[in-house]
């Protein structure tokens, strides 16, 4: 289990924004590397710019490593430069094995063959004999759940059976290192879930490097990560957890307050009390109550308007809600002509949501569970920190006995 399948040492690749010079630097660095025997200029010319600039990483048989950024931030370059499509302009990789790569939706295959043509062309790219698919091809075709359509022209799949296919291929023939690229954000939650557990699998005698957007997916599959920034490793190693955490921290950077307006109502001001806040956004502990202070006006003319709050987590799925259905009559600190003003605050005892970045949407309604008639969606963020590294959405502080 200690060998060394993949080593990446400083591997950079730079493209040129403009196409016409992409393709005369492309002439000059070949005719350099043909007749003088030089690597490629190493400083960046005119409208060139780094896609990947000095990643290096290490990965073991039965080790997975989470390859993690925003968008542009280079991971779909390096994946093109680990799997051979692409030359590093810098940097040496270090490939043992066969190797099984699903980098784009439905990569590799040819639309015009079947799904039946398409296996053992596949399988022949990683390096298979046909006795060697002939064994397999039932396997592939059962996991895939294609049926009947193994012999129609792959143009007429949909994408969820292109990739069902795909990782079958992959999967079935067992590589020694495994690239999957956000291909589990497509298909049903079924094939998601049997993609899991057949990654489970593969990490006994494979080693996989796995792209998603999806943190739950990461922190539970993965043992190492790398977590890229405009071409560039912003942190690497066995800190799973904590590379999330950035992640998840530039993520709000870039968050924009959401909300629809008019003159029924404003938010005036939202704050977390008892929160750390140290770094910019408030922190709260795993198990500590959430204290949010609201402060808002809202026309006269809603006797007793409803307000209510909604949690989101940074993937903006809706985690928790609470309304406050006696209505904020009782919560006015000034009244004018046109607003009646509110001061309320919102306690949720021993917040039980995992690590991770939230916010919160705050909205008005003229009565319980009616249309919003003012709503700011992430009006703030927060952090919750915890010592453990779960996927799951909730955390619970339950009894065991």
């Amino acid at each position: 289990m200690s060998e060394v399948l993949v080593k990446v040492e400083n591997v950079s690749k730079k493209f040129s924004k403009d196409f016409k010079k992409s393709l005369w630097y492309g002439v000059k660095d070949m005719s350099s590397a043909l007749f003088t025997n030089q690597n490629n200029q190493k400083e960046l010319r005119s409208s060139e710019f780094w896609a990947v600039k000095d990643v290096s990483f290490e990965l073991k048989r039965g080790e997975c490593l989470g390859l993690i950024g925003h968008n542009g931030a280079g991971k779909s370059t390096l994946l093109k430069v680990l799997n051979g499509l692409i030359r590093p302009d810098e940097g040496k990789i270090t490939m043992n094995g066969r190797v099984g790569a699903l980098i784009e939706l439905g990569a590799g295959f040819n639309p015009i063959l079947t799904g039946r043509e398409n296996i053992y062309n596949n399988a022949s790219v990683l390096g298979f004999s046909k006795k060697e698919i002939d064994a397999k091809y039932d396997e592939i075709v059962e996991y895939s759940e294609i049926g009947d359509f193994i012999d129609s022209p792959v143009r007429n799949y949909s994408s969820g059976m292109k990739v069902r296919l795909g990782f079958a291929v992959a999967a079935q023939m067992e590589p020694d290192v495994l690239i999957i690229d956000e291909v589990l954000a497509v298909g049903d939650m079924n094939f998601r879930l049997k993609c899991m557990r057949t990654i489970d699998q593969l990490l006994e005698n494979s080693a996989v490097i796995f792209v998603s957007h999806v943190m739950p997916q990461v922190s539970r599959l993965c043992n190492q990560i790398l977590l890229m920034e405009n071409g560039q490793s912003l942190y690497g190693g066995t800190d799973v957890g904590h590379a999330i955490d950035i992640y998840y921290a530039k993520l709000a950077e870039n968050q924009l307050s959401n909300s629809f307006s008019n003159n029924y109502a404003e938010l005036l001001n939202i704050d977390i009390v008892g929160a750390i806040d140290n770094s910019g956004m408030p922190r709260i502990k795993w198990l500590d109550d959430l204290n949010i202070i609201i402060e808002c006006k809202v026309k006269n003319e809603f006797e007793n308007p409803i307000s209510a709050i909604t949690i989101f987590d940074n993937e903006q799925k809706p985690v928790g809600i609470s309304f406050n259905s006696k209505g904020l009559g009782g919560n006015i600190v000034k009244k004018d002509a046109e607003y009646n003003y509110y001061k309320t605050k919102v306690s949720i005892p021993k917040i039980c949501l995992k690590k991770g970045v939230y916010s919160i949407t705050f909205f008005i309604t003229e009565s319980f569970m009616s249309k919003p008639i003012f709503r700011v969606q992430s009006a703030q963020d927060f952090q919750v920190l915890s010592d453990k590294d779960i996927y799951a959405a909730l955390e619970f502080d339950a009894l065991w006995s």
